[in-house]
């Protein structure tokens, strides 16, 4: 791999095509597997991403950037690399990159899971001699319960709070994560109301043909307005500021992969935490390492140390892979998040 790719202090750099691969920091040339912007950094001089990511891409970066966009599994030659985006499932428009050189085969998975999701195309496994996979979730504690068993405990959730009159305080990221939660209500229930930052997501996503229940701006709704029985989609930084009181007596719930653990829904100080994340699980990390069956797999972004440590007990050749500028191989350093799912836009864009 080291052929092809490198960690440096800016991000994963191809040495080969001369590009960098989800920059840390501004470059000449990114190429982003999707539009958070923790992966695409904002700055850079062209971005190559996929037509999928199109919308939601120009509404984070400068109108001056050089934008190039490439569908689903069409390849593109840069410096003698071939270079093809692959279905991702993390949000709209995300995709693993695929990287061939000289019959060598790299993927870099980028944010992914594995499921459907009406608002953006399912994952599929791209066989390769090295995956560079996150493993934020990567503990057993972490399986997703079926999704339609989680937006059927929302949607009921939400009919308990409208008839005891109450307004239901939903958060979740502005961009991927909220858009996920409209497509799973049911709008009989109520209106459903949302922040300022989760309806510029909803118009990008709209824009790229993807349906959406109707949804209302907070901000264009009169004051002393009634808001019993609706719902509200919300970033999570908004929760416990003076923003959260003009919607009255209210039910206040999280959807993340983090409220698996019920310490995680303790912090957050929130009424109801509903499973449900945009990563892989633990067991679907497992079976998508299976179904790409590199000879060499490189973890980032999370669990990395408990992760290798399993693969290599199962007789994998597993590593962990240090972004921020050197290949670690230590199996007792730990790559876990503290905090949050890294999936969140800037602080600008109204998340967290």
């Amino acid at each position: 791999m080291k052929e092809i790719l490198e960690s440096t202090p800016h991000g994963l750099y191809c040495i080969p095509g001369d590009f960098y691969i989800d920059p840390h920091l501004p470059v000449a040339r990114a190429v982003v597997t999707h539009a958070h912007s923790d992966h695409a950094c904002w700055g850079s001089q062209s971005y190559l991403a996929t037509q999928s990511c199109e919308q939601l891409l120009r509404l984070r970066m400068s109108p001056d950037a050089e934008f190039r966009f490439l569908p689903y599994r069409e390849t593109q030659t840069v410096g003698g690399v071939q270079v093809s985006f692959h279905p991702a499932g993390h949000i709209l428009g995300s995709a693993q990159i695929r990287l061939e050189y000289r019959g060598r085969v790299v993927v870099v998975t980028g944010d992914y899971k594995l499921g459907t999701d009406p608002t953006c195309e399912a994952w599929q496994p791209v066989r390769c001699h090295a995956m560079i996979s996150e493993c934020t979730f990567g503990l057993p504690i972490y399986r997703w319960p079926s999704q339609e068993k989680v937006f059927e405990s929302i949607n009921q959730w939400w009919r308990n709070c409208r008839d005891e009159g109450k307004c239901c305080l939903l958060y979740g990221y502005a961009v991927g994560k909220s858009q996920r939660l409209l497509a799973g209500l049911d709008p009989s229930i109520g209106k459903i109301y949302c922040h300022g930052a989760v309806e510029k997501g909803n118009a990008a996503y709209r824009r790229s043909g993807i349906s959406l229940p109707e949804t209302t701006y907070v901000g264009s709704v009169p004051d002393k307005f009634d808001w019993r029985g609706a719902i509200v989609i919300a970033v999570p930084s908004v929760h416990g500021t003076p923003w959260v009181k003009k919607f009255g007596r209210c039910s206040t719930a999280m959807a993340s992969g983090w409220m698996a653990v019920r310490g995680a829904r303790r912090r957050r100080s929130v009424d109801r935490g509903f499973v449900l994340s945009d990563h892989v699980d633990w067991p679907s990390l497992l079976i998508a390492i299976d179904a790409c069956n590199p000879e060499t797999v490189w973890l980032t972004h999370g669990y990395t140390a408990s992760v290798t440590r399993f693969l290599v007990e199962q007789g994998r050749d597993a590593r962990i892979l240090d972004l921020h500028g050197s290949y670690e191989d230590d199996e007792d350093a730990s790559g876990a998040n503290s905090g949050e799912e890294n999936d969140s836009p800037s602080e600008e864009e109204g998340s967290s």
